[in-house]
């Protein structure tokens, strides 16, 4: 696995891209969130590592919650591989979500994708279910996810492929189970911090 950290900002900050990052596993590229002015964040991070990041390569995208800084590249990003699809046939991307973020995740979009009402959620997204009783395989890595005690329904990632483990708290106040959950096994935690108390103070 490699993994290109994206943003480390919140939805205040005035200099970062909001949390997020690509995952390079065995079998795909997967971003974790996405966030404000996608394309922007991408070419920035591009320049910075010498990755070449394209949209249209990314397989999976997982969405911890359904905050603005986390999601709210998803339109971008859905209309831009909607009209790939139209115009190659290419497969939609796949997004990963746990339930809870399932049910609202229409609710979010529809007001600027729902194109008068013809388009709907299936027509930009082919929508996974992740499962906290189980892992799930997304680009040849083993997922497992958690809730986190964050304002709104929000899960923590952790990621294995090759004897390694990512582990990626998402959106928290700080948490020993999760610190537990976390660090169980892993080779690299990723932490947030954020100003409290729905968030990690440094």
């Amino acid at each position: 696995m490699q993994l290109l950290m994206i943003g480390t900002g919140n939805a205040f900050s005035a200099q970062r891209f909001g949390c997020s990052a690509i995952i390079e596993g065995p079998i795909g590229k997967v971003m974790i969130d996405c966030p404000d002015s996608l394309p922007m964040a991408l070419r920035n991070a591009e320049k910075k590592s010498g990755w070449k990041i394209d949209q249209l390569a990314i397989t999976d995208l997982i969405v911890t919650h359904l905050h603005g800084d986390h999601c709210n590249g998803l339109e971008s990003f859905g209309f831009l591989r909607w009209l790939q699809r139209r115009e190659t046939g290419a497969p939609l991307p796949r997004l990963h979500v746990w339930k809870p973020v399932a049910d609202r995740l229409w609710e979010r979009l529809a007001p600027a994708m729902d194109q008068s009402g013809a388009a709907k959620l299936a027509d930009y997204f082919e929508i996974h279910l992740l499962n906290p009783d189980r892992e799930t395989l997304i680009g040849g890595m083993k997922v497992s996810c958690r809730g986190t005690q964050h304002p709104i329904p929000t899960s923590a990632l952790k990621f294995q492929a090759n004897g390694k483990v990512i582990a990626w708290s998402s959106d928290t106040p700080f948490d020993l189970a999760l610190i537990d959950w976390l660090s169980k096994d892993a080779d690299l935690i990723i932490h947030e911090t954020s100003p409290p108390p729905t968030h990690t103070p440094v």
